[in-house]
């Protein structure tokens, strides 16, 4: 047995939680509307125009830097949706989840040092089976 120092998980703050519960909220409209099968640049832009109908802030692609050796390195990194600068949404519509897009999500959080990101994929018959909470 080792000796490793336990992590201590604070919880998520009271307004991430709350943003975090715009986007499935959108998520699970956009779904019920328009339903699986469509491209995920659909899905994008109809969450887009639910959320910010609601009020709050989102903004799609947004690019992430890396930080390296003390630069800040331009990247392809993208995030589909930040969502009121606090929740990170990747959103896919594909046939099976592959293991590498919670990875990338895992990835997105760690860098832009954001604590909360959903991973939803909206090619499924019930959504609640195409969603992925992740806390970092």
């Amino acid at each position: 047995m080792t000796n490793l120092p336990k992590r201590i998980y604070l919880p998520v703050p009271l307004e991430v939680e709350r943003v975090g519960k715009i986007v499935l909220d959108a998520a699970f409209k956009v779904h019920t509307v328009l339903g699986p099968g469509l491209l995920e640049s659909v899905y994008g832009i109809a969450m887009k125009h639910v959320i910010e109908k609601g009020g709050t802030l989102v903004e799609t692609e947004v690019k992430l830097p890396i930080m390296f050796e003390g630069a800040e390195l331009e990247s392809a990194l993208r995030l589909d949706m930040f969502v009121a600068k606090c929740v990170i949404a990747e959103l896919k519509s594909v046939e099976k989840m592959n293991p590498v897009y919670e990875a990338q999500l895992i990835t997105y959080l760690r860098l832009s040092g954001v604590r909360l990101g959903f991973l939803i994929n909206f090619n499924v018959p019930h959504l609640k089976d195409g969603i992925k909470r992740i806390i970092v």
